[in-house]
């Protein structure tokens, strides 16, 4: 356990200091070709190294209902800024639909009461978010690899797009919308799941609401909230900025292990 928690330290020290250099300016050195060939060999020996020491099926650590933290941070935005969101809000989301597309034999639209009643996996776990702060949890959503294989994955999906309906900055390109993407080991993993409840309760606007994802061993800007749409994918390079997420396609690790 203590070189589990050592790797996770030096992870998140890791991930700040990269995000750091990406955000603060420090231009000459993140957008040199050297330096980001550098950081993708890091990233990729990085997941190399926890799926073979861990296992691909390895669960992180599930904690107890006395473990549930009294204050848990809202991470990244609180409040969406777009109309829609905000309309589907005051109808208290009897609108909103989840989408699953892409390479998938049988697309799906989904209600939130359509996916409240699916089989569901409930977990306590801990939120490390890339700032420096924890929380414990409790989550209650569908397990995502039972959706995919209700929705028939095509041979050529290799990732799990998540899109969003956070508008993060305004851009005229629409990169400034919030999504994540996630490969099939995490995708399959049992502790993936589709959160639509947090500590017994509807979740809050704040942390994600109507649905948010929860890839438990990977820290919490991977943790895509106010979830619209899922779609499979071959390879993450036509989306937006190419890396395969709204925070990584501005300096920070596509796999964010802990």
């Amino acid at each position: 356990m203590s070189r589990i928690i050592t790797r996770r330290r030096f992870l998140i020290g890791a991930t700040m200091t990269a995000s750091a250099l990406g955000l603060a300016g420090c231009d000459a050195l993140v957008e040199s070709d050297r330096t980001k060939s550098v950081l993708k060999i890091a990233e990729g020996f990085s997941m190399k190294t926890q799926r073979f020491l861990l296992g691909d099926d390895a669960l992180a650590r599930e904690f107890t209902e006395a473990d549930i933290s009294p204050t848990f941070r809202a991470n990244g935005t609180s409040m969406p800024d777009n109309a829609r969101y905000i309309d589907w809000m005051n109808q208290r989301f009897s609108g909103w639909k989840l989408e699953v597309g892409g390479l998938v034999d049988k697309p799906m639209q989904l209600s939130l009461a359509e996916l409240k009643a699916l089989p569901a996996r409930t977990q306590i776990t801990r939120h490390d978010c890339v700032e420096g702060w924890s929380a414990i949890g409790k989550w209650t959503g569908v397990p995502l690899g039972a959706l995919l294989q209700a929705a028939g994955l095509k041979p050529e999906a290799r990732y799990i797009v998540f899109h969003c309906a956070d508008e993060y900055e305004k851009t005229l390109d629409g990169s400034g919308w919030y999504y994540e993407s996630i490969d099939l080991v995490d995708a399959f993993h049992p502790q993936t799941i589709l959160a639509h409840t947090m500590n017994g309760r509807d979740l809050e606007v704040a942390h994600g609401a109507p649905l948010r994802l929860r890839v438990e061993r990977q820290l919490g800007y991977k943790q895509a909230k106010y979830l619209t749409g899922i779609e499979a994918v071959a390879d993450l390079g036509q989306l937006y900025g190419g890396n395969g997420g709204f925070w990584e396609d501005r300096g920070y690790e596509w796999y964010a292990g802990i």
